[in-house]
């Protein structure tokens, strides 16, 4: 049916009429408008809405016939007259009509009429007109709302204001298994279990009172065996009034099954990158298995053990080939989701196990298969009946066991262990899945701590023979000294220290420390140190020293593709003139504990000693310095492991060093004691079992004393011939004041030979000084730099020989150079015969 083009125009409600756009009673959307014909079909009566609806106000209808507002019939080959004519004859009439409007459109209605009887008996016709436009809505409004219950999967229902079923949809009956009609009338509380009815009951009644919907409200369906998403809203008419509740229902059983299995999956990835992340750093094979275990419970089990052979805990090869060596298994890890007398009788930490071939255990060990047990009867009947640590798991409840090989390069390792207990549903096919994959990583961790385990023995092994054995204390010197290994993740470093003795009762101490770690850098150290000792032997400046030594560094390399980068400290002490010098490259600098002569107190601070650029940097350059040793004081010499930490400036370590050796207190010093305090102070991890310290650490502690006044003499004698005479004068009296006159003859024609021949070449004052100490050191210096080169003399030659005869009547001779020029030495044994070292082992 066609509607006119125009539309009428809206009136502005009435006083206390809802606003436009406000919600409105369901009247007042339809517009029925009430008009009374008498039997002429004049109108009688005119209704207000009448007048929304056409706009004729009441004064302009009233008594003239409605055929005059009428447009057309809406109904083919029906005239206006006939509808009044079916009104006379049948009593009533409905039908669609058009209507003019007073603005001169036309309006569509729909039309009831009925013929009516006053009490006197006169006739009357009562009609009701409706807008078709704003029916149709409402008829699409509830052909869509029957739809909805009808064609909907989702469970519908309404609910009076008293919490009872109005209206449900089949798909609701069939989610409950009740027919509807047995459905109308009841609430919840008479339909739900127990358990799921007070509190959907106790929802709805929330959502009547505070209008606030619930959506997806998840529970278990009726039978416990699937879920259901349950969502709430209040019903309100137009005018605001509640009528109820509604409620819509989806199984969504499949879905949640779907989401667990997917939570589930991301579970076990979880658990699969905690356990590589947490073993992938772990470097030896206790850790490893504890960590194991306690990664497991409760995440994926409630008990877990490790058990591997006794000799793998102690670095050792448990044997190749598919089988372990015969012999018991130690538990080398448990965990537990709680401990109790129980637990423990059944893990027994420590403990050594023996299987039987023919248990559950022993056809793992022997055919290197993963086995999966699970009632209580599958593991009584797997196990030994009469084992003590079976009878404590049928009493914790253990319903599901898993025992699988821990298995890497086609070795059996040990095995893993792991089970559950309770109500917690027990191991099935995916769970035996991930534990061959956790126990695949795990094995590979294991052996990977094993091989490091067996290297890390082997450079600890060669680090340490490579260092010195024994410790020489030459006169006036007392040394003390730690080698503390790096951790387990640090590995073993190439720090190093070394005491030489030199010509004179003089002394090198040096420190190192080879850039990188393992069997390489051990190797590097140990070439490192022999070619410091050989350069040291030629006397030279700690400078000199480094700066030959890293001329040197592309031959001590371990190889083209792996540049040598070291740090050195150098630092030679003269007891005779209490002066120190010291050259480095790269190093932490020496620390000087001296004592205040009248307080008694120490005192501790660095030296400053120009830095030099590390050993390997091509053409690096290095200076020294000369320091005044007060008598008594100590020099302590150390590699950085010993100050630095991870994220701390290294001079808050150094500082703590000089706070700790001020702290030693008052009283004779002890270098033993030194070095303890020292290192269970800065790195306590070093001094107890455990991971270790995180980098090597090497530490030399030299006390430092002069030698007696009597034990040396010097005299400086002008550059004249007379000279000659005067020092061999002075030579042979102080020897015999010392009892050397053993030593008279020669050592003064040796003197006399260096004299002159520092007379022949020399410019300036000569110097002659004598030391006694393990040996009798003679030098003879003077302003000339060239050091004097032997020759061969000719059988004619009076010169020439000089050097020749130093060199067969002393024990070693040899030249250094000075600031103020240079020095020729010689040493000749005392009558006693040589000084034997001072073994000094750690003996720790």
């Amino acid at each position: 049916m066609s509607t006119s083009a125009e539309s009428p125009r809206d009136e502005v409600p009435p006083a206390g009429s809802p606003a436009p756009g406000a919600s409105r009673p369901l009247l007042d959307t339809l517009r029925i408008g009430i008009v009374v014909l008498d039997p002429g079909g004049r109108i009688l009566l005119w209704s207000p809405v009448a007048e929304r609806i056409l706009g004729w106000p009441e004064a302009l209808v009233l008594g003239r016939p409605l055929t005059e507002f009428t447009a057309s019939s809406c109904s083919p080959g029906e005239e206006a007259g006939d509808v009044y004519g079916q009104l006379l004859r049948t009593g009533s009439w409905r039908g669609v009509i058009l209507l003019r409007h007073l603005n001169g459109g036309t309006v569509e209605v729909e039309g009831r009429a009925s013929m009516m009887r006053r009490p006197d008996g006169s006739p009357f016709v009562l009609a009701n007109l409706v807008e078709t436009s704003r029916l149709a809505g409402i008829e699409q409004e509830l052909a869509a709302l029957d739809a909805l219950f009808t064609t909907s999967p989702l469970g519908i229902a309404l609910f009076d204001t008293e919490q009872r079923f109005v209206r449900v949809n089949e798909a609701l009956s069939r989610l409950h298994g009740v027919a509807p009609e047995d459905l109308i009338g009841r609430s919840v509380l008479d339909v739900l279990p127990e358990h799921m009815g007070p509190q959907i009951h106790a929802v709805q009644r929330e959502v009547l009172a505070s209008g606030r919907s619930v959506i997806d409200l998840v529970t278990l369906s009726p039978d416990r065996r699937g879920a259901r998403s349950v969502s709430f809203g209040r019903l309100t008419d137009r005018t605001g009034r509640v009528h109820g509740v509604s409620c819509t229902i989806m199984d969504i059983t499949e879905r949640r099954e779907a989401t667990e299995k997917i939570e589930r999956a991301r579970q076990r990835l979880a658990l699969l990158d905690d356990i590589g992340a947490a073993l992938g750093d772990l470097l030896e094979v206790a850790p490893v298995a504890d960590s194991l275990a306690h990664l497991l419970v409760p995440r994926f089990c409630d008990y877990a053990g490790v058990m591997l052979p006794a000799v793998l805990l102690e670095g050792g090869d448990p044997g190749e080939g598919e089988h372990l060596r015969p012999g018991p298994l130690v538990q080398a890890a448990v965990a537990a989701k709680r401990h109790s007398p129980e637990v423990d009788r059944m893990l027994g930490l420590h403990e050594r196990v023996r299987f039987t071939p023919d248990s559950v255990f022993g056809k793992v060990l022997a055919g290197g298969r993963a086995r999966l047990l699970n009632s209580a009867g599958a593991i009584t009947e797997a196990t030994a009946p009469d084992d003590p640590k079976v009878a404590a798991a049928t009493g914790l409840g253990i319903h599901s066991l898993m025992v699988l090989p821990l298995r890497a390069r086609g070795s059996v390792l040990g095995l893993l262990v792991i089970s559950r207990a309770g109500r917690r549903a027990g191991f099935d096919a995916d769970d035996l899945a991930l534990a061959e994959e956790i126990a695949g990583r795990a094995s590979v961790s294991l052996d990977n701590a094993r091989l490091y385990a067996r290297e890390r023995d082997a450079a600890v092994m060669l680090q340490r023979s490579l260092l010195p054995q024994s410790l020489p204390e030459p006169p006036g010197v007392r040394v003390g000294f730690r080698y503390v290994p790096g951790s387990s993740r640090a590995e073993v470093g190439g720090d190093w220290f070394d005491v030489i003795p030199l010509a004179g009762g003089r002394v090198a101490f040096v420190v190192g420390d080879v850039m990188g770690h393992g069997l390489r850098a051990a190797a590097t150290m140990g070439r490192l140190r022999t070619a410091v000792r050989t350069l040291a032997d030629l006397d030279l400046p700690p400078a000199e020293v480094l700066e030959r030594v890293n001329r040197l560094s592309d031959d001590l390399a371990a190889g083209p593709d792996e540049p040598m980068m070291a740090t050195c400290l150098y630092a030679v002490h003269d007891p005779a003139t209490g002066e120190c010098a010291i050259a480095k490259a790269g190093h932490v600098p020496p620390v000087l504990l001296t004592r205040d002569g009248s307080t008694g107190r120490l005192s501790a601070r660095p030296v400053e000693v120009p830095d030099g650029p590390p050993i390997g940097v091509p053409g690096a350059l290095h200076e020294e310095i000369r320091v005044h040793m007060p008598a008594d004081s100590v020099l302590v010499l150390y590699t950085d492991g010993l100050i630095e930490k991870r994220g701390e400036d290294i001079t808050d370590g150094l500082d703590r060093l000089c706070h700790t050796l001020t702290g030693l207190g008052g009283g004779e010093l002890s270098l033993e004691k030194l070095c303890d305090t020292v290192l269970t102070t800065l790195v306590p991890e070093a001094g107890r079992p455990g991971p270790g310290a995180e980098d090597d650490i090497a530490l030399l502690a030299v006390q430092l004393g002069g030698l007696s006044p009597g034990d040396s003499a010097s005299w400086v004698f002008p550059a004249r011939s007379h000279s000659v005479r005067r020092a061999r004068s002075v030579v042979r009296r102080t020897l015999h004041d010392w009892g050397l006159t053993e030593l008279e003859d020669s050592v003064v024609l040796l003197v006399s030979e260096l004299f002159t021949n520092a007379l022949r070449y020399a410019r300036g004052p000569i110097g002659v000084r004598l030391v006694r100490g393990g040996s009798l050191l003679v030098e003879v210096s003077d302003p000339h730099p060239d050091p004097p080169l032997p020759r061969r003399a000719g059988p004619e030659e009076e010169s020439g020989r000089g050097l020749h005869l130093v060199s067969l009547e002393s024990h070693r001779w040899g030249t250094r150079r000075d600031p103020a020029g240079k020095t020729v030495w010689f040493e000749v044994h005392l009558p006693d015969g040589p000084p034997e070292p001072t073994d000094q082992r750690t003996g720790r």
